[in-house]
């Protein structure tokens, strides 16, 4: 395990290596950060369904601007402790790229898929809706599934693109991409596994039936795929 704290692609750190924060720390940040994440999505969500009235441009721009302001900030709060992942697809694209230790991104990755669900339950108290849910929104077929690529395949060179040149400015691009490509993909932009497994929790507005959950994140996958090779081909 590297003795530097693993940060934001191009993000640089000048903690010393002793004052660096532990895995266990960095593990922390990465399970409260994804739990964020998800209780926004899932909270505003509910909360856009409640206050809609039906109108599904208006619930979806009100589901879109909290994702947005939420990354920003849970980047900016966390990514000097852990690099603010809150993504599998992108600790294993770091992975990829030999900026990251497997080992280290393996409890990443563990910890954001447990913090996703603690931020799906968290959701549920604060509307007191059952904490368990299944949900029973279907999102499938290759228009979905193509979106899923692109959203990730996008996402990842924003990360890559940005912290080439501006790595300081990575919490408002990802967040602005997120934002936008709420929009322009047709299943509104995962791109995330541990966000589809978390949402597939939840009976709301954001959920995903958990028999779609497979082909999504398979989806998020390709596009990371061709992302990282293609990244460093750009950026070099």
């Amino acid at each position: 395990m590297d003795a530097s704290p693993t940060v934001a692609p191009g993000v640089a750190s000048n903690v010393a290596p002793s004052l660096a924060p532990s895995l266990a720390q960095r593990a922390t940040a990465e399970c409260l950060g994804t739990a964020f994440l998800l209780a926004t999505v899932v909270g505003s969500g509910i909360m856009a369904a409640k206050l809609a009235g039906g109108n599904g441009a208006v619930a979806l721009l009100c589901n879109t601007l909290p994702t947005g302001a939420i990354l920003a900030v849970l980047i900016l709060a966390f990514g000097p402790v852990s690099g603010a992942h809150f993504n599998p697809v992108v600790s294993v694209a770091l992975v990829l790229r030999r900026e990251l230790p497997a080992n280290v991104a393996a409890v990443y990755i563990v910890a954001q898929i447990l913090g996703g669900i603690l931020g799906v339950l968290a959701a549920h108290a604060m509307f007191e809706l059952p904490l368990w849910q299944l949900s029973m929104t279907v999102r499938s077929g290759p228009g979905q599934w193509f979106a899923e690529s692109v959203a990730t395949f996008g996402l990842l060179l924003t990360i890559f693109g940005v912290s080439a040149r501006s790595p300081g400015a990575i919490p408002y691009a990802v967040g602005l991409y997120i934002t936008a490509a709420y929009w322009f993909t047709a299943s509104t932009s995962f791109a995330n596994p541990a966000v589809t497994i978390a949402r597939a929790l939840s009976d709301t507005y954001a959920g995903i039936a958990p028999a779609g959950v497979a082909a999504f994140i398979a989806a998020q996958l390709a596009g990371a795929a061709i992302a990282v090779p293609l990244a460093r081909w750009l950026w070099r």
